[in-house]
């Protein structure tokens, strides 16, 4: 017998107003003039920096999909940019090998664009009006098993840098962390006695996440080694052998090494052990409000997917316990 799943989460909205006192008048919609695009892309990402505090990666991807629209124009001014243009465009970058997804986020890029215009230079433009991109097959986030995170979470070796590994992934499946924000932490932000850690995580948004006895204990066996270790004027939790912080490609190869050690035949990713900490716990504690805050999401629809990674739990745990759903022999 299947369960129900659970509903998808809401689209996002076509379009974005602009606010009301940015309504232009008749004489600038008839004869709308802006700086060129590099130089509005420029204000756009600054306006995201300043008053929304994206973070730097967040802000090159928007840079990225920004850019691709004015290769898209060529020499189009961007007032002369209608509907079937921009389907075009789409129709274009699909053909070139973006997928549904990454198209996705192009078009939201380029809404949040143009209502910035509208909102700062007073013109109004709508050329993403009602364009949606392709649909894409929805992949569930790729999750390691308890057993797999055990065996991931063994020490390869007894040196120092093994110990810190050990730390770093055990703090990092602990507590559900970006791996952003693991490789910003310092030593003070952990709170051993209440068991906590403080994180700063997208849009420089703080926030308070548990820490399990087993990561706090081996945070405790590498904080010597690290005070050790690192550069005198180096504030980072985790550190390299020149004693400097360790930089999130360092973790990501870290990361993958250990798995290879410990002989995980799928592979280990930093956003696998995320993906683990939160169908983890969501199959123990079935709360996905606390998992939405743990994780850090401004919305439930983002931590709604792993609704669909215990839905996969649960169903299998019905046909196999439940009276009814058992097959007869």
């Amino acid at each position: 017998m299947k369960l129900r799943e659970p509903a998808a989460p809401p689209a996002e909205p076509a379009s974005c107003a602009p606010a009301a006192s940015a309504t232009p008048t008749p004489a600038e919609t008839q004869t709308p003039s802006l700086p060129p695009l590099p130089e509005l892309i420029g204000q756009y990402l600054d306006w995201l920096a300043v008053e929304r505090r994206y973070s730097g990666n967040t802000l090159e991807a928007y840079r990225h999909d920004l850019v691709l629209l004015g290769q898209q124009l060529a020499d189009t001014p961007l007032t002369e940019l209608t509907p079937p243009q921009t389907r075009r465009f789409v129709g274009r970058l699909h053909a070139g090998g973006l997928s549904g997804k990454s198209l996705a986020r192009v078009l939201s890029a380029w809404r949040g664009l143009f209502c910035f215009i509208a909102r700062r230079h007073h013109v109004l433009l709508s050329p993403v009006v009602g364009i949606r991109a392709p649909k894409a097959a929805k992949k569930l986030p790729h999750a390691l098993s308890p057993d797999q995170m055990a065996q991931l979470l063994q020490p390869a070796d007894e040196d120092a840098l093994s110990l810190r590994d050990v730390a770093m992934f055990e703090l990092f499946y602990s507590s559900g962390l970006r791996l952003s924000e693991l490789a910003g932490l310092n030593p003070d932000a952990v709170d051993f006695a209440g068991g906590e850690v403080r994180v700063l995580g997208k849009g420089n948004k703080s926030r308070i996440v548990p820490v399990g006895q087993q990561a706090l204990a081996a945070l405790q066996q590498w904080l010597p080694l690290r005070n050790s270790l690192a550069a005198a004027d180096e504030p980072a939790l985790f550190v390299g052998q020149r004693g400097k912080r360790l930089s999130v490609r360092a973790i990501q190869l870290r990361l993958q090494q250990q798995g290879l050690k410990q002989g995980i035949s799928q592979r280990a990713h930093p956003h696998a052990l995320r993906h683990s900490f939160a169908s983890h716990l969501l199959q123990s504690s079935g709360d996905l409000r606390a998992v939405q805050e743990m994780l850090g999401h401004a919305s439930i629809t983002t931590t709604q997917i792993y609704a669909h990674l215990d839905f996969q739990y649960l169903a299998k745990s019905y046909d196999a316990a439940h009276p009814r759903a058992k097959r007869k022999d």
